[in-house]
């Protein structure tokens, strides 16, 4: 969701590949190339910004709860978190050209079905395959496009053209989503991928997109229990929101039992899924409780405010994405000039800017609903958001990088991703239980995010990893 980080379970092996390999493909070839990775990521992206001013809409199409509404923003989440923990294993034993072909054509395939759902549980169920789509992408777009570049220099300006392509998805994707919703409603949503996923297709057709096969093993039933211990987790937090006390339990205990399987697994695997140089890493849990701190933040705000925007203030779906665009615009250019803050300080003071930022903008939030919600306030919290974001994100992956024990910076990556995607599913479903309840509850859970931001710039200005 929000802006790229650039790191991937597989860039370091493909790196490698590709560097040893003899002279590559022409520049035309790899920039078209190039262009299609680049897409196939925007799309991935668009996908999770997109649908939050299709939310009341969707709601009311298909007659959706509040959980259900939840439960199909993270579905999404659920699937492309966990799955993200395996997926650059993936690319690497399956060919990483393989691995984003087969996540694009899902993508599109599940797209397709999603538009013509007839229920909100299909719905749910088709978005968690959209999330293994995703997953399979991510990673290995990042490992395709260090094989088409071994050279540092052209990689640098090739990661660039990609981080800008795929940030346009943050921009403009509430946008996007308005106009679609308000010509043909929540359903033109997902119709508009499937066309992107045919024209990704075609742009990486051919041998310049390829990785090869390595020896690489992944533990399948160790990532089936990281699956099974978010969903439960996000099943019982939701139905916590909703006062479901039987059900509460029963997911709680689920989860708590597919915890325990997942951690038994990981200390008999050959093949872990976390790697523990990485989870011991010197301040490696405070880099990551930010990231997961950034994304709890940004789609708690994605999910409740385009609820408020089109229910309170009676705005039309184009008018609520516009509203958004203070937050959206600035993950588009910012990163660009973060990069060469990182470059000339270091990344902890952007990552401590950027979580400041995002508490004040989600603490501004909650002042403007308990002040009758005017945009001006609103705007001044997307704003401090939206520049948080492309503070945070862009100098956690270097804190990522630099922190993480030499030869494993891309697991770091992947875990880091991971921690996001849960991070995110976490956010929207607590404060999805303070819906309903009146602007005090509202402005209650619009100032969760900002306390957890806080709370994690805390832990990040007292660790030394991101020095």
């Amino acid at each position: 969701m929000t802006a790229p980080v650039l790191v991937s379970g597989s860039a370091g092996s493909a790196g490698s590949a590709g560097s040893a390999g003899s002279a590559g493909p022409s520049g035309a070839t790899r920039l078209r190339a190039l262009l299609g990775i680049s897409l196939g990521y925007f799309m991935v992206l668009l996908d999770t910004t997109v649908l939050a001013v299709a939310e009341p809409d969707l709601a009311s199409s298909l007659d959706s709860s509040t959980a259900g509404l939840e439960w199909a923003v993270t579905g999404y989440s659920v699937a492309f978190g966990a799955l993200l923990l395996s997926a650059g294993a993936a690319a690497d034993r399956y060919g990483a050209h393989r691995a984003f072909r087969f996540g694009i054509a899902a993508f599109g395939a599940g797209s397709l079905l999603s538009a013509f759902a007839p229920d909100i549980w299909t719905l749910v169920l088709l978005r968690a395959v959209l999330g293994v789509a995703a997953a399979a992408c991510v990673p290995a777009s990042m490992a395709l496009i260090t094989r088409l570049y071994p050279e540092p220099a052209e990689r640098a300006r090739a990661v660039a053209v990609w981080a800008a392509v795929s940030g346009c998805a943050m921009a403009f994707g509430p946008l996007v989503g308005g106009v679609l919703v308000d010509l043909a409603g929540w359903r033109a949503v997902f119709l508009v991928n499937v066309p992107l996923a045919v024209l990704v297709l075609g742009l990486v057709a051919g041998r310049a997109v390829y990785g090869p096969r390595g020896e690489r093993r992944i533990d399948w039933w160790a990532q089936l229990a990281a699956c099974a211990t978010l969903a439960l987790f996000t099943d019982a937090l939701i139905a916590l929101g909703d006062s479901e006390w039987i059900q509460v339990s029963w997911a709680g205990i689920g989860a708590v039992a597919a915890c325990l399987a997942f951690v038994r697994r990981e200390r008999r695997s050959p093949a872990p899924v976390l790697q523990p140089a990485v989870l011991r890493a010197r301040g490696m849990g405070a880099v990551l409780l930010a990231g997961a701190a950034v994304n709890f933040a940004m789609l708690s705000v994605l999910f409740l405010l385009p609820l408020l925007l089109q229910g309170e203030l009676g705005l039309s779906p184009t008018a609520a994405g516009l509203a958004f665009l203070p937050m959206t615009l600035p993950p588009g250019f910012n990163p660009l000039l973060t990069g060469r803050i990182v470059a000339k300080v270091g990344p902890r003071k952007p990552v401590l800017g950027g979580l400041v930022l995002l508490a004040v903008g989600c603490a501004a939030f909650a002042v403007a609903v308990l002040l009758g919600t005017p945009y001006p306030l609103l705007a001044v919290g997307l704003s401090a958001a939206g520049f948080g974001v492309s503070f945070a994100l862009p100098a956690l992956v270097t804190a990522v990088v630099t922190t993480a024990p030499e030869g494993i910076a891309g697991a770091a990556g992947g875990l880091l991703n991971a921690v996001r995607q849960v991070g995110a599913t976490v956010g929207v479903a607590v404060t999805g239980a303070f819906v309903g309840g009146g602007d005090g509850e509202l402005a209650v859970a619009l100032l969760l995010p900002a306390a957890v931001c806080a709370l994690s710039a805390v832990l990040v200005r007292r660790s030394r990893a991101a020095a």
